[in-house]
């Protein structure tokens, strides 16, 4: 099953920013956790991050769900510049519901200088078919608060200005 779950805001930046904040600054700073979500610690393996095709391993801290290390690897499948990024979330080290990977979108459209629409969107896939109606309600209450709470950060990053990490 596929769930899938759409934010939308506006960024008053630069389309660059808009654009590379979420990839290319510090993920640690991104996904600072909440609730069950663990918060990301640091990257390794993360040499050509930011291009499609390489990848990265997340590390996240001690949480609720996870015991804290290695938690999943994060992969770049497409990347148009100032427009779009996918990602694939996978090789989960703690069990996450049923959930086998999390395809992550970000879309940014400019609609004048210094106004940006971001499509955020996540799909969710489970693959145990009795866990479909958790997944669910999972996806739609609790990961759709979760992705409101990091396109903030992301937010508070553009408008400050975040040094990228990566190119």
């Amino acid at each position: 099953m596929h769930t899938k779950v759409k934010v939308t805001t506006i960024y008053h930046c630069s389309l660059e920013r808009a654009f590379k904040t979420p990839m290319l600054c510090d993920v640690s700073k991104v996904h600072t956790g909440y609730g069950v979500m663990p918060k990301v610690t640091h990257c390794t393996e993360d040499e050509h991050w930011g291009q499609p095709g390489y990848s990265k391993k997340v590390f996240v801290a001690k949480s609720l769900s996870q015991k804290g290390g290695w938690g999943s690897m994060d992969k770049v499948i497409e990347r148009i510049e100032n427009k779009y990024w996918k990602i694939e979330v996978s090789e989960f080290q703690a069990w996450m519901l049923g959930f086998s990977k999390f395809i992550g979108e970000w879309q940014t459209t400019e609609i004048e200088s210094n106004k940006i629409l971001v499509e955020y969107t996540y799909t969710l896939h489970s693959d145990v078919a009795l866990l479909y109606p958790l997944n669910w309600l999972f996806a739609k209450t609790f990961w759709k608060v979760y992705m409101k709470r990091v396109l903030e950060n992301i937010r508070q990053m553009a408008y400050n200005h975040e040094p990228y990490l990566y190119e």
